[in-house]
């Protein structure tokens, strides 16, 4: 160990010691000062006040500051020996109960009641009693009695504000704040990245107070002061980086598709059978403009379930052909892209039959490629794409492969976007001459941060009307455990609903036979938990009993193509009263006449994915029906996130609950790069204001600095924060 000055790339080993680096670096990912320095404490707990240990989840790891209530010894009935129990609690009636194997008297005369200190391990439960297996523990001085602190330890929790940082079983929090004081003590802060003009307007705080405050803090105004400024630095790096991804995207050259008077558009316009709402209206005139410039168009189209996207995306598309070029939309399941293809097709009627006997003059053609296209078809459909024949293009994946090639691809509608990853998207952009204007698409609402955050080089454009016909829709939350009848009820309903010539929707998380498929949702950790309900298990289970007698027909990922399509068709054509699938009908899938969704195992599937299955029904005259079917217990924080589905249709307000629940980096697209996170302290829930303040200070230094030229300590910053892969995340999402 060294007591020479240190920075941040100072190997950890120079100041703690190699056996306590090599901890940090094998459990933490944490190898140099700097990397040490910025992992920050996840919170602060303040010594005679409590941790809420009723809020701790079974299976979590944690550290709870806490009381010594009471001991007690007695023998263990499998072993030899003793069990050393001691009651911890948290001073609002929480408890827990830390077990210690094997005859350790001295473990029973250190922990008496009344000393405080920090206990860590993973929450288990016995007999409905909340414990901690063995924990590690740090006890605090107890200063009242003027007993004095025996080890260096004790000595960092002198303080009224405790640190607790992200810790693991084998490198404890307190070894963590030993790391940091000694860190600390020789650390020399890099010069502020930040332009002092920016400190000033904004009253933030030098880099180096900020890093000494939010391990060390004086008082709570410091550790705010310090938490504000580092979170300023998180979010300005991302804003930095999407205003010059966006200012370099409105730099490229793009071919102008302007509207053509008496075209396919106008064509369309009026042989449609209802009237455009007013959003669609507004967003259309948006979209219009954006296709008439020679810049590419970046434009994300958020919008309710049922709210009329894809004739908006539509509308587009034919505008594009009108101007001579291709549109192609890439959607997530077969599925999906075969219901677009249908769809289009009968909205555009004459339209879309170029080649055909009654087709209207000028019309185009709208050609399907899937990977389960046969030999023959695929390459009739392929030979149109590639003449220019083919004006609108629909399609899975497929579309990416090679061999798929366009005459003038101008337009690239990504329908449902958050189910592509980044390279899938660049790859149908990269079979355009020149960057084609591209339009994404997400019924999933979207927080205005997270727009900000996430999609900030996007212009962004909502419809958060519903088309006039569409019905309301009833949600419940059915406890199957606690209350059997209300399940037997829920298929009664479902039977009456058929019997009132409506269909059903039966949804299940897994396929069946075989490991988990990329539709169904992770499994959590099923300790204790069976196994998620599947579609080949459940489908013939209903059949012989609540649904007996009923049309029923089955529908996931793994079935052949054909059979997929046949399927629902045979559904869409009133063929099948019950269809009984996985979440590949989860969007896109349109069948008025379904009025009943029975959501089985519904707390193992997310809030969004809740919202987008539920908006499968109500799409006609007649009100929807969405039960989510649960043994989720009662005050579970998945009983919880249901009861929140079921208390609302607004998705906006759904939206914020799903951020709440996810992990920032989640939100942010840290996962996407397999590349560890430096963004820490950011919150979009509850940063909105600083998130905003950095997105205007950043387009204002970008306009005048594109590259950072003048600024280079922030450039750096910049690239330490938001590294290169995630920047092309950003650019691409």
């Amino acid at each position: 160990m060294t007591s020479e000055p240190s920075t941040v790339g100072t190997p950890l080993k120079k100041l703690v010691g190699e056996r306590t680096a090599k901890a940090l670096a094998s459990h933490l990912d944490l190898h140099t000062a700097g990397d040490l320095i910025y992992h920050f404490p996840r919170r602060y707990d303040e010594r005679g006040e409590h941790t809420d240990i009723r809020s701790l989840d079974v299976g979590e790891q944690v550290t709870v500051l806490a009381q010594v209530q009471r001991t007690a010894v007695r023998p263990m009935r499998q072993r030899r020996g003793n069990l050393l129990e001691v009651t911890v609690g948290d001073g609002s009636g929480g408890v827990l109960t830390c077990t210690f194997f094997g005859n350790q008297a001295w473990r029973e005369r250190e922990l008496r009641p009344g000393r405080w200190g920090l206990f860590a391990g993973k929450v288990t439960e016995f007999r409905g009693k909340r414990q901690l297996n063995g924990p590690e523990y740090v006890l605090l001085g107890e200063g009242g009695d003027g007993e004095a602190a025996a080890n260096e330890e004790v000595e960092e929790f002198a303080g009224a504000l405790i640190p607790v940082y992200p810790a693991a079983a084998a490198v404890p929090t307190w070894v963590i704040t030993r790391c940091v004081r000694v860190v600390l003590d020789t650390f020399t802060p890099p010069d502020d990245p930040l332009p002092a003009t920016v400190r000033a307007t904004r009253n933030l705080v030098g880099i180096g107070a900020a890093l000494r405050e939010i391990h060390r803090p004086s008082t709570k105004e410091e550790l705010y002061r310090a938490r504000r400024r580092l979170k300023w630095d998180e979010a300005f790096a991302v804003q930095l980086t999407l205003a010059q991804r966006k200012a370099r995207a409105a730099a490229w050259p793009a071919k102008a598709r302007p509207p053509k008077r008496g075209g396919l558009l106008e064509a369309f316009d009026a042989r449609l059978p209802y009237e455009l709402t007013p959003g669609q209206r507004t967003v259309g005139v948006e979209i219009a403009a954006d296709l008439a410039t020679p810049h590419p168009m970046h434009r994300l189209l958020q919008g309710e379930v049922g709210s009329g996207k894809t004739v908006v995306a539509l509308r587009a598309m034919l505008q594009v052909v009108d101007a001579g070029g291709q549109a192609a939309l890439l959607a997530p399941t077969e599925v999906l892209a075969a219901q677009h293809h249908r769809g289009m097709l009968e909205l555009l009627g004459p339209l879309a039959q170029a080649g055909e006997l009654g087709a209207a003059e000028g019309a185009t053609r709208v050609e399907l490629v899937t990977g389960s296209l046969g030999a023959a078809a695929r390459r009739r459909a392929l030979a149109e794409v590639a003449a220019g024949r083919a004006g609108i293009v629909l399609g899975t994946h497929a579309l990416l492969y090679e061999g798929v090639d366009f005459a003038d691809l101008g337009l690239v509608v990504v329908d449902e976007q958050h189910r592509f990853g980044v390279e899938q998207r660049d790859a149908l952009r990269a079979k355009a001459d020149q960057p084609p204007h591209v339009l994404v698409m997400t019924a999933t609402p979207i927080p205005r941060t997270v727009a900000m955050t996430v999609y900030g080089d996007l212009e962004t454009s909502t419809l958060s009307q519903l088309p006039q016909g569409r019905s309301p829709i009833a949600s419940h939350v059915v406890p199957a455990a606690e209350k059997p009848a209300f399940l037997d009820r829920a298929w009664r309903r479902l039977r009456e609903e058929v019997a009132a010539g409506h269909q059903a929707y039966v949804v299940c998380p897994r396929i069946g036979e075989g490991p988990v498929s990329d539709e169904e949702p992770p499994r959590e950790d099923d300790s204790g938990r069976r196994p998620p309900l599947a579609v080949t298990e459940v489908a013939p289970l209903l059949a012989e009993g609540p649904l007996h007698g009923l049309r029923i027909g089955v529908l996931h990922g793994k079935l052949p193509a054909d059979e997929k399509d046949a399927v629902m068709r045979a559904f869409a054509a009133g063929d099948l009263d019950v269809l009984v699938a996985t979440t590949v009908v989860e969007v896109g899938v349109n069948v008025p006449n379904a009025t009943v969704m029975i959501v089985l195992d519904a707390d193992r599937f997310g809030v969004s994915q809740l919202h987008q299955l539920r908006g499968r029904v109500g799409r006609g005259t007649a009100p929807g029906l969405c039960l989510l079917v649960t043994e989720a217990a009662e005050g579970s924080s998945a009983r919880d996130r249901l009861d929140a589905v079921a208390s609302t249709t607004d998705g906006f307000k759904l939206a914020e609950l799903d951020l709440e629940q996810r992990r920032e980096g989640d939100v942010l697209g840290a996962t996407q790069s397999g590349r560890r996170s430096h963004l820490r302290l950011l919150s979009l829930l509850r940063d909105t204001d600083l998130i905003r303040d950095a997105r205007t200070e950043a387009i204002a230094l970008v306009e005048e600095d594109p590259e950072l030229a003048r600024h280079p300590a922030l450039a750096a910053s910049v690239a330490a924060l938001v590294d290169e892969e995630r920047a092309e995340y950003l650019e691409k999402g």
